[in-house]
């Protein structure tokens, strides 16, 4: 399965994809467990997470399938939401738990 397709397969099979450095218990950097601590906030504990470490083509993969160049990247219902600081910037304004209620 090409790398695209996989990725499509993977944000819209989920309601809540992450992809990420690491793990949602052993995150790998900052940014991924700020993303992780958000959603767990508001009250995501199992999102579906990909650990970008561990598979290059998806790393790349993904940065080229939202046109976004950094990682985390957080998929709500299939669509892109942002990396770190949107996140962040979505869950202090509240909007990110209207986001997922939706």
């Amino acid at each position: 399965m090409a790398v695209q397709d996989e990725i499509k397969k993977q944000v819209t099979s989920h309601k809540v994809v992450l992809y990420m450095k690491g793990t949602a218990d052993f995150p790998q950097c900052g940014f991924s467990a700020n993303a992780i601590n958000i959603l767990r906030a508001n009250g995501v504990d199992q999102p579906f997470t990909v650990n970008v470490l561990e598979n290059p083509e998806i790393r790349q993969g993904i940065k080229d399938y939202a046109n976004w160049p950094t990682i985390p990247q957080l998929y709500l219902n299939g669509e892109f939401v942002g990396g770190s600081d949107i996140l962040t910037e979505l869950h202090q304004s509240g909007e990110l738990k209207n986001l997922l209620q939706a």
